[in-house]
This record gives structure tokens, C-alpha cells and sequence, in this order.
């Protein structure tokens, strides 16, 4: 019996994060045992066979409800709250168990494990740690098995049931994960992107991209992962898009007025090259120097869009991304309209997860209208899956458009 082995990403909050950081290492269970591919002591296969909860080491768990990611991948797991109290001591190390059966394959279930470090408590400690884990789910119904325990062999288990199941608004949606497979969540945001098959029946697109990585808050000091999701998730989606063939990426912050990656003509998407480049953001800082000139953001996208659409070269389609650019001033319809005639579509992929707050239309808008562009607003993934299955479709259709009337006799 073959038994597919992986392990979580986990993330500590609340009170806990003062005196101890996330573990991110993930330790696969593997080895030999009573299932024949995973091996774990016996007093924890046990406890995931009997299905008695446990609450030696006193815990209250709660599941996630599986929900679509901007990935187009079900993410699931739970909340883990513990009384500091009950951690106090010179120093402990949980070490969480669990494993996760889908209705249709329960004889070939899926392991995983973590371990956090807790550094010295105080034993008059007050208030909860909080813990999270997270996996993947495909389409399907699913039975977890979960237990947690510390150096003194105190355990918490929980068991129960969950269900992945696409709204009925979400059912166009191309899922990456099959009905009924679980896997493990991916810590790294900017790995590689797999060897896409790309279509050779036809000449492949040539698409531009500029993607501006910043924040709906601009105060904010850290990037929200929803959002951060969302952004990679556009570039994820064009470089699987096996019609397009050649890519050409600027990665830029409005803020920083600063351009922070750049590829050009490149067969993929450099994704571990982009997250590189993306550490050196720095926000929630303040550039003295670019507060002297208030209009200093709206001159920095100005340039950038000329340096774009006043190139030479013609691609098939020119996309920027990114969330509301809200400026002091838009770029002047004039300047937009000097750079002459853009002979290609263009698109504007705009986050707006909270559309509520920022209903308007912001600066890089604007612009994408003077040039008689398309905007798509994403504030859901199924925004996403829509906006690049019709993005892709326009652009076919306005190549071949142009290549019949360059082809029509004069």
C-alpha cells in the first residue's frame, strides 16, 4: 500500500510570537510502518486510530473551512489555541500529527507533521498561543485525524470532517488539484514555475506585463498574503497560458517609484528572479526626497508607460496589474495621447480585494481607457479565472484580426 507523504506550513500568532518566530521547516513523515510507507511512534498512531479526543495538553482546535485560493487550489486546516500557562517552563517543543483521507481513496491516506520550537515562559504567563496549519485540497470530502503534543508527552486531538465544494458562481473554474488529492501548502511563494507544453500550431503571443507590487494600504508595513496571492497568481496564470510564448515583465512599486525587476523576450516567467528582486521592498517607509515633489509618482508612471508604449517593438498585448494606483495627480490625457497609437490591446488586471473602500477608478485606469483598453476588476478568484480566460480570447482574436487585414489586397 503506497501512502503519499508531506508535511504543513505553520504559522504562530497572538502572544506566542513574542517570544518565539514561525517554523517554516517542514518534516515530511517517512520510513516504515504499521501502513507500510509512514512511520510514527505507536502511541501516536494510536491515538489517530482510536479517534478519542484528547486533552491532556489542554488546546481548543478549530477547523478551516476549505476555501478557493487565488492559486485555484481548495486551502484548508485549522486554529490551534493554547493557554500560555500550560507552556510555561525553560523550554518545550510541540509536535503536531496529522492525517487527512478523502472519501474516495481511504485506503491511501496523507501524513503530515510539524514541529515548534517555544522558547522559556514565564509560569505567571497569561493569555493563548495561537497556531495555524494550512494544506490543499482538490474537489471532494475529506476526514482529518490530528493530534499535538509536547516534551512531557501530553496530547490534544481533534477528528473531523470537511468538505471542498465549489459555489455554483465557481464552477468554470480550472482547479489545479484533482478531485480528491491533498498536498502539501507551498511555504515558497516565487519557486519555479513547472515546463509549460507550449501550442505550435500557431505562432506564439508575445505579451508585456507590468505589474505594479504594492499594496492596497499604502501604509502598510508588511504585504498581505491574499494580496501578494493574488498578483503572482496573474503571472502564474499568463506563463501556463500555453499560447503565449514569449514574455516581457516589469515589476514595479508606485510608491518607491522604483522599478524593481525586468525581463525581456524571455520563453518564462524568472519567478525565483522576481522574488529576489521583490525583498528589497521597503514599505511603509518614507523617501524625504520624493516628498518634495508631489507629483513625483504620477511623472514615474507617466515615464514608465511611455518607455513601454513608446518602444519600437509590437507586441501582442500589453497587460499591467496590480491594485488601484491612487495618485495626487493622473497622467494628462495629452501626454497619454502623444505617445501615439497603441496598434495593440490593452489590459488592466486590477486587485481591488476591498472594493467597497476604493470604488474610483485610479491613475494606471485612466490611462488604459485613453488607450481604449480593457479593465478587469479582481476582488474574487473566480474575477480571475474570468478576466484571463477573456483576456486570452481577445487577444487571439484581435492578432488574427490584424495578420487578415495586413493579408487583404490594398
Amino acid at each position: 500500500m503506497r501512502l503519499e507523504d508531506g508535511s504543513i506550513g505553520l504559522a504562530l500568532a497572538g502572544l506566542l510570537l513574542a517570544h518565539c518566530a514561525a517554523i517554516r521547516a517542514q518534516t515530511p513523515l517517512a520510513g516504515t510502518g504499521p501502513e507500510g510507507g509512514v512511520w510514527m511512534l505507536p502511541t501516536d498512531w494510536s491515538i489517530l486510530e482510536t479517534q478519542d479526543p484528547r486533552s491532556d495538553l489542554p488546546c481548543s482546535v478549530g477547523p478551516l473551512k476549505p476555501a478557493v485560493g487565488f492559486d485555484f487550489r481548495f486551502h484548508s486546516g485549522y486554529e490551534v489555541t493554547v493557554p500560555l500557562k500550560e507552556l510555561a517552563g525553560d523550554e518545550n517543543q510541540l509536535t503536531m500529527i496529522f492525517r487527512v483521507t478523502t472519501g474516495s481513496r481511504k485506503e491511501r491516506p496523507f501524513y503530515f507533521s510539524q514541529r515548534v520550537h517555544v522558547p522559556p515562559i514565564a509560569a505567571d504567563a497569561s493569555g493563548n498561543a495561537y497556531l495555524q496549519g494550512t494544506f490543499n485540497l482538490g474537489e471532494g470530502q475529506y476526514h482529518v485525524d490530528w493530534l499535538m503534543r509536547d516534551r512531557a508527552e501530553r496530547v490534544c486531538s481533534s477528528y473531523w470532517d470537511t468538505e471542498a465544494l465549489l459555489a455554483t458562481k465557481d464552477k468554470p473554474l480550472s482547479l489545479i488539484l484533482a478531485p480528491g488529492a491533498v498536498e502539501a501548502t507551498e511555504v515558497e511563494e516565487f519557486r519555479a514555475e513547472p515546463p509549460v507544453a507550449r501550442a505550435s500550431a500557431l505562432p506564439p503571443l508575445n505579451v508585456k506585463v507590468l505589474v505594479n507590487f504594492a499594496t492596497q494600504n499604502e501604509h502598510s508595513v508588511a504585504f498581505p498574503s491574499d494580496e501578494m496571492a493574488a498578483l503572482v497568481s496573474i503571472l502564474r496564470g499568463l506563463d501556463r497560458e500555453p499560447r503565449i510564448g514569449r514574455f516581457s515583465v516589469i515589476a514595479f512599486n508606485l510608491q518607491e517609484e522604483r522599478v524593481l525587476y525586468s525581463q525581456t523576450y524571455a520563453p518564462e516567467i524568472d519567478f525565483p528572479a522576481l522574488g529576489q528582486a521583490l525583498r528589497t521592498l521597503k514599505l511603509g517607509t518614507v523617501d524625504l526626497e520624493r516628498l518634495g515633489n508631489k507629483n513625483g509618482e504620477t511623472e514615474f508612471l507617466a515615464a514608465l508607460i511611455k518607455q513601454v508604449v513608446g518602444n519600437d517593438d509590437r507586441p501582442d498585448a500589453l497587460v499591467f496589474a496590480g491594485p488601484k494606483a491612487l495618485v495626487e495627480e493622473s497622467v494628462p490625457r495629452d501626454t497619454l495621447k502623444d505617445m501615439g497609437e497603441v496598434e495593440y490591446p490593452v489590459f488592466y488586471l486590477n486587485c481591488n480585494l476591498h472594493p467597497q473602500s476604493v470604488p474610483w477608478r485610479d491613475a494606471i485606469g485612466r490611462a488604459v481607457k485613453v488607450f481604449k483598453g480593457y479593465e478587469f476588476t479582481i476582488t474574487r478568484p473566480r474575477d480571475l479565472g474570468t478576466a484571463m480566460s477573456e483576456m486570452v480570447a481577445r487577444i487571439v482574436q484581435l492578432r488574427d484580426t490584424r495578420k487578415t487585414a495586413s493579408l487583404a489586397p490594398q
